[in-house]
This record gives C-alpha cells, structure tokens and sequence, in this order.
C-alpha cells in the first residue's frame, strides 16, 4: 500500500484522473485494484476531485463505479505524453482549418508548451513544419468560429437556418447582403475554406454557401425532415459542384482526350486530376476536364506543344474557335515599334 504523504497522495489523485479520462464507466473496485489502494481510498480520493472542480458521479448497480462527466467549467485536464504532442500539431497546423481560431490555437499552443515536460518541448521544438495552405485571393476571410458554431447548432436542432449573404460582386467588392432560410445539412471544409451545403426550399434544389459570407439571424426556423444528400457524400458533392457537376458524380462536365509531343514527365506535374500515359520519349497521351470545352482546349494549349485530338469533335471545335480568337488577337493593335503615327 503507498504512503499517505502529500506526494503520493497527488501522484494518486493524477493517476486516477487518467484512469477516469481513459473510459466511460470505472467499477470501484477496478480502480482499486489497478491503484493498488482500498476502495475507501477510492471513495476519499473521488471526493478529493470533486472538491477539484471534477464532476466525478457515482453509478449505482452491482458492482457500483465511478464516471467523469462534463462539469458548467472546464477543469484541469490530464493528458499522456503522445496526446500532448498530437495537441501540439494540431494547434500549429489549426490556421490552415480556415475557422478563424489562430489567435485562440496560439495561446493554448503557448499555455501547454509553458507546462510541457522538457522532453515533449524539445521533440516539438525540432518539428517546425512549412505548413502550405491555399493562397488567399481579395476580399477573403476566415469563417468566424461562432458562425460555424450556430451553423452547427441549427444543424443538429435539424432546424432551418436564416442568415444574411453576401455575395461577392464582379467588381471585387460584395453586393448588400441577401436574407435566405435554407435547410443545413452538412457542414465541410476545403482547401482553406468552409462550406454549408443545404436545401434551399424557396429554390427547390441544393445550394452551397461559403460560410465566411454568413451572418446568422435569429431565432432559426422551423424543424424539417433532412434529405437524402445526391451521391450520398457531402465531400464528393461539394467537388463535383465545383466542377460544375449536379453534385451525383466527382467529374467534370467537359472530358477530353488528347496526344501531346511532350515527354509524360513534363506534362503529369501539370495534369491536375487527368491522366497522362508515356508514349515514347517524346509523346504521351493525356485525359483531361473542365467547366467548358473552350476551357480545356485553353488548358491543353498551355503545353506549348503539338497537340493531336483524339476526341471528342466538341473539343475539336473548341480549338478550332480558340485559334480564330488568338488570330484575331495577333492581328489587332499596332506594334508600338512600327507605329509611327
């Protein structure tokens, strides 16, 4: 049996804090035993917490137990040493998550490095990753942590969402915002940004909107009966309207096939979601889509190489425009050098 000294006891009182943070249900008895104590050290030490500001509640049954439930505060926690470096990382990588929580991730980051075991600070302290995220264009701004929160909230309540957006004006500023009442589903984030998907009863059909656009009202309204997303999966449905997709299958509406007299190596790190097939030294066949058949011949054109069309015609006659619009372009305005008027 330990010591009753202050040490042990502590050392005690923090192992059985893990011990109830480890599960749901302890048995009295089980905890005895793995403390190697009494169950009426058990019961003291369980008062100890308490007194803490741990929500510790007795369960009644046969064999009687223990559990740690959430509390009106939150009270120190206890963590090993594997969940504090995966704390850790998580924090330093938490601006990439586009929530708006970089202030609040450096100063928890800061509050656990100042109590971190020297050990742990200097496994963290060589991990200084280059985290690259997507570049921020005009007029972006992370989705605030509260909106993402009422999102959720109303999500889960299964309760229409009513909310001002604004859209982003071709000028580069934003238009007033609009009021909407949409039904939320699914909640995601991509490369950066959040995203709601919903079903938007006023236009009988699905709807995305950037969260960073969101300005919630209240109260929300009415409960709905939540419907079978198209596809089934919110991330391949938010990809497959990005390309231009009903949102039932992740690809684009304009897929065409080509043989570029490129080497596959030079062509593949420009491929994006195609495939490239090596042809020899010097060919390679490739698969590519986009929003519109002007948009991939463009895309192809890139290349700045011979390019053989395999299919289909619509891509055919997609270059054929894009050469009498570059030709066009070639021979308007006057060469500067030349023009002497």
């Amino acid at each position: 049996m330990p010591t009753s000294s202050a040490s042990s006891t502590s050392r005690r009182l923090l192992s059985l804090l893990s011990l109830l943070q480890a599960r749901r249900d302890w048995p009295g008895e089980l905890l005895a035993e793995r403390l190697q104590v009494s169950a009426r050290t058990v019961r003291r030490d369980v008062d100890r917490l308490r007194d803490l500001g741990y929500p510790v509640r007795a369960i009644k049954g046969p064999d009687g137990g223990y559990r740690l439930d959430a509390g009106a505060h939150l009270p120190p926690l206890l963590f090993d040493d594997d969940q504090v470096v995966a704390l850790a990382i998580a924090l330093r990588g938490a601006p990439q998550l586009g929530a708006g929580i970089d202030d609040a991730a450096a100063q928890a980051l800061t509050t656990i490095s100042q109590v971190m075991p020297a050990r742990l600070r200097a496994r963290l302290d060589a991990f200084e990753p280059t985290i690259v995220g997507p570049t921020p264009r005009e007029g972006d701004g992370p989705a605030r942590a509260a909106v993402l929160l009422a999102i959720a909230a109303a999500l889960n309540a299964r309760e229409e969402l009513r909310f001002d957006y604004a859209s982003s004006g071709r000028t580069g500023g934003r238009d007033d915002p609009v009021p909407r009442s949409v039904q939320p589903h699914h909640l995601l984030a991509r490369l950066g940004r959040w995203y709601l998907i919903a079903w938007a009863p006023a236009r009988d059909d699905w709807r995305v909107y950037r969260v960073d656009r969101i300005t919630p009202r209240t109260p929300n309204g009415p409960r709905f009966v939540p419907r079978r997303l198209p596809g089934g999966d919110p991330a391949t449905f938010l990809a497959a309207r990005f390309k231009g997709s009903d949102g039932t299958a992740d690809r684009w509406p304009c897929r065409g096939e080509v043989i570029v007299h490129l080497p596959a190596a030079e062509v593949v790190p420009f491929a994006r979601d195609g495939t490239v097939t090596a042809l020899g030294d010097a060919r390679c066949r490739v698969r590519l889509g986009a929003w519109s058949w002007s948009g991939l011949a463009a895309s192809l054109a890139r290349f700045d190489a011979s390019i053989e069309v395999i299919g289909p015609s619509e891509l055919r006659t997609a270059f054929a425009d894009l050469a009498r619009r570059a030709a066009a372009a070639a021979d308007s305005g006057t060469d500067p050098l030349t023009d002497h008027r």
